[in-house]
């Protein structure tokens, strides 16, 4: 065995010493569809997402301090989970997929979508594949629903994460895709709203960086050590009840604005209620 072989082995059984026993028959659960090397048709491998997993049930339970609501509400099978976006880095979405993993039962694997300049930094089309998430194409949406997979989306894109602080909570425009593909694989929309992530990380966003980057955003703190880390805020994230709609996926762009304006303003009501049930944004 190679020295590389040998630290992937010897780091594979510290990840595994360390992953609670009660996690373990969930993890279990999760991939049905693998191949004989143990990775699914995008490149979900149970094993090698453990590290992954392990940071994320910590920021969940330790660090964020989840308080999930209305996990009841995502239905079996195909569905389309729809949230607010803020935080400049997507905690919130590392929030959303903990719930799913850690409290539903049986628990489910999250497919974030993610956008396209994120697979051109280094290592991370090859890590996010591995813990499940997606490039964001329609093929690949269409395709994972078809098999009853639950798609995580973030309508808002990019203007969430990069919205300045004194908009916080303030819903940016949402994209029309998500209605789209929803119409075509008659899917279920669950209606999702993240309280805390918007106080997570009150960066600057440089935009003159961001565009020499390639990046939609560069957030920087205003004060040492400027790196976007995140506070130890609390989440809160309340997911709605289903909407399903009917319609023509092909329709008029101002058609489906009615539709998404409705999932939009849903999405705005909870996160009104979730504000006003909160005490402070750290407990």
């Amino acid at each position: 065995m190679g020295a590389t072989a040998w630290l992937q082995t010897q780091f594979q059984h510290w990840i595994d010493s360390k992953i609670d026993p009660d996690l373990e028959p969930k993890l279990r659960a999760l991939g049905t569809r693998q191949n004989e090397y143990g990775y699914d048709p995008f490149g979900f491998h149970r094993e090698e997402a453990k590290a992954a997993i392990l940071f994320a049930h910590f920021l969940y339970y330790r660090y964020f301090r989840v308080e999930s609501h209305g996990l009841e509400n995502i239905p079996k099978g195909r569905v389309l989970l729809v949230s607010n976006h803020s935080g400049q880095l997507p905690f919130d979405g590392m929030g959303i997929a903990g719930a799913l993993l850690f409290e539903l039962n049986p628990p489910r694997v999250a497919r974030a979508m993610i956008e396209k300049y994120v697979q051109m930094l280094p290592f991370a089309s090859y890590l996010f594949a591995r813990c499940g998430q997606i490039n964001g194409t329609p093929e690949n949406c269409q395709r994972l629903l078809a098999d009853e997979e639950a798609i995580l989306v973030f309508p808002e894109g990019a203007k969430g994460i990069s919205k300045p602080f004194n908009q916080r909570y303030q819903l940016q425009e949402f994209g029309l895709g998500f209605m789209r593909l929803a119409l075509q694989t008659e899917s279920p929309i669950v209606p999702i709203a993240v309280i805390g992530a918007e106080e997570q990380s009150p960066a600057i966003n440089l935009k003159p960086l961001a565009r020499l980057v390639g990046a939609p955003a560069f957030p920087l703190m205003p004060f040492p050590p400027f790196l976007p880390l995140p506070y130890p805020v609390k989440y809160r994230i309340y997911f709605g009840e289903p909407i399903s709609f009917v319609g023509d996926p092909d329709d008029e762009d101002d058609v489906l604005s009615e539709k998404v304006r409705h999932v939009r303003n849903q999405i705005q009501s909870m996160i009104r209620v979730g504000l006003r049930e909160r005490r402070h944004i750290f407990w």
